[in-house]
């Protein structure tokens, strides 16, 4: 898919006044003058050793440049998903032992307003509140814990509204089981069957939004990356992508999915500690 995006690689790289044969000789370094269904056979068997190529862009090695950004992506990653558990999960508990009330509308109300909100408008709004008018925090860039604030909550928000809906919706759900009757009718209290019985029975599927929703953020942020000029694999992929470097942009994706589906393999071990019946299954 990446070859159907407009302009030639080989010409960007030798700039507008080189010569036909300088750029055939980039083309041909590249890769690019072979038949488009070979190349795909030649990157994948170069895989086996995993070399994802050189970047056509700086002449290093893919690899090199992409576990040089990967530990910016994982921090953003990490830090947002902390944030958006340690909200999410609470606020959802507590309107789902609160429903129907006032507090169960409002806090509805915010998942679907955050759900809503596309991330590029809130980055943009966020610089302009914070970093602009009152010039609390830095507007982009990386290097002190004031440069995570921003990125953070954007990319938080979202998730903590997803964690929030799925988490009330889960443990409402549970209310319902009969081992909550008989928890009752043992003379637990309300506080005892929540948060010991219901709360962990219903984190199956909030785990599973939860791996799903970091597998994604490490292959997702691109726009909050892009907007922030965090220096992360999103911002990455977008420069190569404008620099028509295949090999970046290719090996960026493929070390993408290879971490979506580690996080997942990590998500399916933790069912196992959140419900022992998985694990006996």
């Amino acid at each position: 898919m990446i070859r159907l995006i407009p302009g030639d690689p080989a010409r960007v790289l030798a700039g507008l006044m080189a010569s036909e044969e300088d750029v055939e000789l980039i083309r041909e370094q590249l890769g690019l003058n072979k038949p488009l269904y070979v190349q795909p056979f030649t990157y994948m068997a170069n895989l086996f050793t995993f070399n994802l190529g050189v970047s056509a862009r700086t002449d290093s090695p893919v690899l090199y440049e992409v576990m040089a950004r990967l530990p910016n992506t994982l921090a953003l990653a990490l830090s947002s998903t902390a944030l958006a558990v340690a909200l999410g999960v609470p606020l959802g508990v507590f309107a789902a032992s609160r429903k129907s009330s006032k507090i169960d509308t409002l806090v509805s109300t915010f998942s679907i307003v955050g759900i809503s909100l596309p991330t590029y408008w809130l980055g943009l709004i966020m610089i302009t509140v914070f970093a602009v008018e009152l010039h609390l925090l830095p507007a982009g860039g990386y290097g002190t814990p004031a440069h995570f604030v921003l990125p953070t909550i954007t990319i938080a928000l979202f998730l903590m509204a997803f964690i929030v809906k799925i988490t009330k919706a889960s443990v409402i759900d549970s209310m319902e089981k009969e081992y909550v009757v008989t928890a009752r009718s043992k003379g637990l209290t309300e506080r005892v069957i929540l948060y010991k019985h219901i709360l962990r029975n219903a984190l199956i599927p909030v785990v599973t939004i939860i791996g799903l929703q970091f597998g994604s953020l490490l292959g997702g942020a691109v726009i909050t990356e892009t907007i922030y000029a965090w220096p992360g694999l999103g911002r990455l992929i977008i420069d190569a992508i404008n620099n028509r470097d295949y090999p970046m942009v290719q090996g960026s994706i493929f070390i993408f999915a290879l971490l979506y589906a580690l996080v997942n393999l990590v998500t399916d071990l933790i069912y196992t500690i959140v419900d022992p019946r998985v694990r006996l299954g």
